[in-house]
């Protein structure tokens, strides 16, 4: 039998102190999508099932107690911490739908400075856990750009990639240990340890699993040093993408570690660093960490990048000063969406991942492909920002003109049109459909492309923890 909307808020507030539970419409609203359908959200155009309530979970049982209704009960819930997700990850795909908000369990429960660990609750926002870490000399080593924003539940829940991931991983190799709830209400924790070899590595059911598995609650990850006294920063201007993947490759290879190992094609490149770009190709490292491992990975770029004459290097201060204002600031949000209404200008971002001998070719199809397919194209480029021993990612940038169009139309004109692309082409070429920002609910169409005969071992996952299907339906599995 169906609960009615009435009904589950009644069944919520008999749960939960009243403040708890949030049913104002505009919050409802706000909470129904995320980035995926800003242009909706600037024109106030909710298009997706609205949610019954907004439930401020705060702790690790009472996750359980919502959980173990809502399954009883087959109904939905999203799991949401910072909110800076892109992929649609966090909109409600189906009606009453509960969004089980976790940014109030904001706790720093241990810095644990002689074993190198920071376990922290799953609200705890990134920035402010690194300013206090780097307050007393260490870092996470994570810094997405939207590290002002997300909070460490969500970071892990989507898999999330920093801009210093080439020397220190994602964040999947950061985390130590978890604590997750599951549908049945079953609390769940895997200790802290360096290594062990007792079975399958059970984190990797919850890094990543978006919340169509469990709800994540606690987390620790690593810290490390910071010395940013030792940072060398790095620039060339090139004509040729291929030459700079081919350059990366060899930094990689010879198995150099930089924080940073950028490369930018002409038009994303124009779009950062008008001031010096001149219309090339841009190449970018960041050395770090204790000064003599810094030094040496400093001059191993030099001498990798100084075997390619068409390689001219540029201030390293300009590189610093671009490295410095990389994050996304909070405080524009409101700007951002007065220039898109001014402007009708919009733009989005997909990221793929492919070997070395593939990275090239699904970057120059893919642009082919928008270009001859897509309208009103304003700007279209890309750049590989996290690379490894056998390939690297690709990040593709693209602006669009809003032409004759009601706002919940931009989605199926301009913007999934061209993920599609970008999907399609990846994956024939036998890439990754997605490197860092989730499958969300945006891409799931093509996840079975994606896994090909191991999506048994996923679809598994699903059928075994979460049988009745109450975890974020539509994300990473499709609603058949």
């Amino acid at each position: 039998m169906t609960v009615s909307r009435e009904q589950i808020v009644q069944d919520l507030k008999a749960m939960l102190p009243h403040e708890q539970i949030i049913t104002d419409e505009d919050v409802l609203k706000k909470n129904s999508i995320d980035r995926f359908r800003k242009y909706e959200d600037i024109h106030g155009v909710y298009t997706q099932p609205i949610p019954a309530a907004v439930v401020k979970v705060k702790s690790a049982l009472e996750v359980s107690r919502i959980l173990t209704y809502m399954n009883k009960n087959k109904i939905n819930g999203v799991p949401k911490t910072g909110g800076s997700a892109t992929e649609g990850g966090l909109e409600t795909a189906v009606e009453n739908s509960l969004v089980l908000d976790g940014s109030e369990m904001n706790k720093i429960i241990n810095i644990d400075t002689y074993n190198m660990m920071a376990t922290v609750q799953c609200g705890v926002s990134l920035e402010h856990l690194e300013n206090i870490l780097r307050e007393q000399g260490y870092t996470t080593g994570h810094s997405p750009q939207s590290k002002p924003l997300a909070q460490m539940g969500g970071l892990v829940a989507t898999r999330s990639i920093g801009q210093l991931s080439t020397l220190y991983g994602g964040i999947e190799d950061m985390v130590v240990g978890l604590e997750a709830v599951f549908p049945n209400g079953q609390i769940t924790k895997i200790k802290n340890y360096p290594r062990r070899a007792a079975g399958p590595d059970i984190r990797h059911v919850i890094i990543g699993n978006e919340g169509a598995l469990c709800y994540i609650t606690e987390v620790t990850v690593k810290i490390f040093k910071y010395m940013p006294e030792n940072n060398l920063f790095y620039g060339y201007l090139l004509d040729d993408m291929k030459t700079g993947f081919e350059i990366l490759r060899q930094v990689m290879v010879e198995g150099y570690k930089p924080s940073v190992a950028r490369l930018y094609d002409p038009e994303d490149g124009q779009y950062h660093f008008s001031h010096f770009s001149n219309g090339r190709c841009v190449l970018i490292f960041m050395a770090e960490g204790p000064k003599d491992i810094a030094d040496v990975t400093g001059k191993a770029i030099e001498r990798i990048v100084s075997k390619y004459e068409e390689c001219d290097p540029v201030d390293a201060q300009l590189i610093k000063d671009w490295f410095d204002n990389l994050n996304w600031d909070p405080s524009k949000v409101a700007e951002e969406r007065i220039e898109i209404m001014e402007t009708r200008n919009l733009g989005f971002t997909t990221e793929v991942s492919g070997t070395w001998d593939i990275i090239h070719d699904i970057y120059e199809k893919c642009l082919a492909r928008i270009r001859n397919e897509i309208p009103d194209i304003t700007l279209l480029g890309g750049h590989s920002s996290h690379s490894y021993l056998n390939g690297t990612n690709m990040y593709f940038v693209y602006y669009y003109n809003l032409v004759d169009i009601k706002p919940e139309e931009e989605i199926t004109k301009y913007h999934y049109p061209i993920n599609k692309i970008i999907v399609e082409e990846t994956i024939k070429a036998g890439g990754s459909m997605v490197h860092h920002h989730g499958i969300g609910k945006h891409r799931t169409a093509w996840v079975k492309d994606e896994y090909g005969s191991s999506y048994y071992i996923l679809e598994t996952l699903k059928k075994a923890f979460d049988p009745n299907g109450i975890m974020n339906k539509g994300t990473i599995f499709p609603i058949e």
